[in-house]
């Protein structure tokens, strides 16, 4: 049953918040994707995989942490890695420890793919975010930011 907190109207601060925050959301994938296809023909959402199977250890991911870290259905993920392995970026390997599942694979190319990139990604970035909040505090906005997913 719902307390009297969470079934108040928003105030004005909040209701602002959540319609820019829903902006953003919107906006920045739109934008950067734009920005990555137009130069790199590569899109935001690929680029966002190499970049976690790069941060991962062994440059490795199961198919269902990859999927949630880029925020995608399991078989979104099946979908764009399979196109990704077919560009020869990442590869598809069964899981050792669980014969069942699947690890998507960071190669060489991928990472020489994703190295190419970065400098698009980080210019689209540093235009639509950075260079409109110049003054404000960066790491307290991160930190609110954070709050909002849980584990992080």
């Amino acid at each position: 049953m719902a307390n009297a907190a969470t079934t108040d109207p928003l105030n004005p601060d909040e209701e602002a918040f959540l319609r820019a925050l829903g902006r953003v959301m919107s906006f920045l994938p739109r934008v950067v994707d734009a920005d990555m296809l137009e130069e790199q023909q590569i899109s935001g959402t690929e680029y966002m995989v190499l970049v976690h199977l790069a941060d991962a250890p062994h440059n490795q991911l199961s198919m269902s942490e990859l999927a949630n870290a880029c925020g995608l259905s399991i078989s979104g993920m099946s979908r764009l890695v399979k196109r990704l392995e077919s560009q020869g970026l990442v590869l598809r390997a069964q899981s050792r420890q669980d014969g069942r599942s699947h690890l998507a694979v960071l190669t060489s190319s991928g990472l020489a793919r994703l190295e190419q990139a970065w400098p698009t990604n980080l210019a689209s970035v540093r235009r639509h975010v950075f260079s409109r909040i110049e003054g404000c505090d960066v790491a307290a906005a991160a930190e609110v930011l954070a709050r909002i997913t849980p584990g992080h």
